[in-house]
């Protein structure tokens, strides 16, 4: 059986983006993006998590990186147009997002945000990026998440 629907994928579907629905296993002890890459059987270069930081003139603001990259503040800041972002506390990512740990999407939050993307998903035909449930993940081109957010490619990632 097909996953349900999201909200992420509602989204993608009004604004005419090809895409596919992933769902695998997950692990409430292990919410990693690289864990839900073994669980795809995917490259982790693939899975891109989705972060959510607030900057001190732009406000909140989400970062998609590699499943096995760290974010580089500094970069992020910068390119944000802020002097410093810091991780928004969890209790604090469901009631700006609609989301909860483990299944954060980029897409179709409470509220729109500024998206980052790391430079790294240009190399990638497609990649995955949770579809906003725990273990559903959408596979799309990174351009067209790009249009679908109306986000901006940076160097934010470090390994």
């Amino acid at each position: 059986m097909p996953p349900k629907k999201t909200n992420a994928a509602r989204l993608l579907d009004e604004l005419g983006i090809v895409y596919e629905l992933h769902e695998a296993p997950y692990d409430e002890a292990d919410l990693s993006a690289t864990s839900m890459a073994r669980a795809l059987g995917v490259p982790p270069e693939e899975v891109f998590k989705t972060l959510v930081l607030r900057g001190d003139r732009t406000g909140v603001i989400e970062a998609c990186v590699p499943a096995a990259a760290e974010l580089n503040l500094k970069e992020l800041a910068a390119a944000s147009g802020n002097k410093h972002v810091e991780m928004v506390p969890l209790k604090e990512i469901q009631p700006l997002t609609g989301y909860i740990r483990g299944g954060c999407s980029p897409l179709a939050g409470k509220k729109h945000y500024p998206v980052y993307v790391d430079e790294s998903a240009i190399l990638l035909e497609r990649l995955y990026v949770s579809a906003g449930h725990r273990g559903v993940q959408l596979r799309l081109a990174p351009d067209d998440l790009l249009r679908a957010t109306g986000g901006t490619y940076a160097s934010i990632a470090r390994y």
